[in-house]
């Protein structure tokens, strides 16, 4: 893609985004796009957020599971930025207007302490720089169509990314822990919609544990010199598939002893 193309699908996706409606498929109007492509066209866009006055607050993985990544026809995660609008308050009531068809999962937040940079990160050295492990719910939304209304194709992998990773909001809650008083793979999650359980898994579903998820992070953004910086949050990646939420829902999520976190969306 030209760099006038990826200045103008990013321009499109930052309207979408403000106006709560969707564009055609990046992947149905540039065919020939590339994984490449896609995270050039999320990094234009996140230099439009910031130019309009919003805040870096750290990053998201997605696609962590491999049912998901099998689903996307891809082999690794995704990811992608957060930024300070899209935090909530456990307990928040939450404007299910501000989004196009919202989805919440249940994942792990990190709180970083210290910075992590470069291809040599490892495990250890992502459980040393964490400060706290919280709950959290991701709120997952999609500016592109999922299936084009004339050519019946799909969303792709590459209009995901170049969709900011379908990041929309993220809600920190519950207990925050130090990740060496864990056992990170075997933390549980129960999430319920309106007091029914509609998902359960446990961390291990995320690249086998749940740190792996920032290693990976790391090396993916060392090419680029970007660093996780010490205060940012980290979203892991999600252990259950998202479940659609309306006007009038009540999410929580249960997260055994590192206690719950709840929205309602109105």
């Amino acid at each position: 893609m030209q760099d006038s193309d990826i200045k103008s699908v990013a321009r499109r996706l930052h309207e979408a985004e403000a106006n709560v409606e969707r564009i055609k498929q990046t992947s149905l109007e540039y065919p020939n796009i590339t994984i490449a492509d896609a995270y050039a066209i999320q990094s234009e866009w996140c230099k439009i957020k910031i130019s309009a006055g919003q805040v870096v607050k750290g990053h998201k993985i997605g696609l962590t599971s491999r049912a998901m990544q099998m689903q996307a026809e891809i082999d690794e995660p995704d990811f992608g930025t957060l930024f300070d609008k899209m935090f909530f308050d456990d307990g928040s009531e939450i404007e299910a207007k501000k989004f196009l068809t919202p989805m919440v999962e249940v994942e792990l937040a990190f709180i970083l302490g210290s910075r992590l940079e470069g291809d040599a990160v490892t495990i250890f050295d992502v459980i040393n720089a964490t400060d706290f492990v919280t709950p959290a719910l991701e709120i997952i939304d999609f500016r592109n169509n999922g299936v084009d209304p004339g050519q019946q194709q799909t969303r792709t992998v590459m209009d995901t990314i170049a969709d900011n990773a379908a990041n929309a909001g993220i809600v920190l809650g519950g207990r925050a822990m130090r990740p060496k008083d864990l056992d990170l793979r075997w933390i549980p999650a129960l999430l319920y919609k309106n007091g029914i359980i509609e998902e359960t898994g446990v961390a291990a579903g995320v690249l086998n544990n749940p740190a792996n998820g920032i290693v990976w992070l790391a090396k993916k953004l060392a090419p680029f010199c970007i660093a996780l910086e010490a205060g940012q949050v980290v979203l892991a990646g999600s252990f259950t598939r998202p479940v659609p939420v309306a006007p009038g829902d009540t999410i929580h999520g249960d997260f055994c002893n590192l206690g719950s976190i709840t929205c309602r969306f109105r």
